[in-house]
């Protein structure tokens, strides 16, 4: 039996904005786009990775999430303290100054780290961290 990763959640708190961020600047594609009552769903994921996709979801969709929760989750996403994700590149210098041409906030430029990477980092549109590293 093997279990692969399929999907994980980044939440977003406007889809134009966060497709700008991952489309355009990333270079993700979209892959579904759907909505349901008020709610919208856009899925984005790499050409090279057909398996593995990224939902760009709205904080906290459970429609059975109270009032308080849906304000947590929007004071936290305010804040940048939501965990976002982490891409590989091949050329992270490369990648850094096409991201960062688009208008991106910038955490961190590319450097070498004691972990066997050089990685760069920014924020994207709902302030979640996104970082992108490069093997050393």
């Amino acid at each position: 039996m093997e279990n692969k990763l399929s999907q994980c959640f980044i939440a977003v708190d406007d889809h134009e904005k966060a497709l700008a961020f991952y489309r355009d600047a990333l270079g993700l594609e979209v892959r579904n786009d759907v909505g349901f009552e008020n709610m919208r769903w856009v899925t984005v994921a790499s050409p090279s990775q057909p398996d593995v996709e990224i939902v760009l979801e709205p904080p906290l969709a459970d429609p059975n999430a109270s009032d308080a929760d849906r304000q947590a989750v929007a004071e936290l996403m305010a804040k940048g303290l939501l965990r976002g994700v982490i891409f590989r590149t091949d050329d992270v210098d490369a990648t850094f100054e096409k991201v960062r041409a688009t208008g991106a906030d910038v955490l961190q430029e590319p450097m070498d780290q004691p972990y066997g990477v050089r990685d760069c980092a920014f924020r994207d549109p709902a302030g979640n961290m996104v970082r992108i590293n490069q093997p050393k």
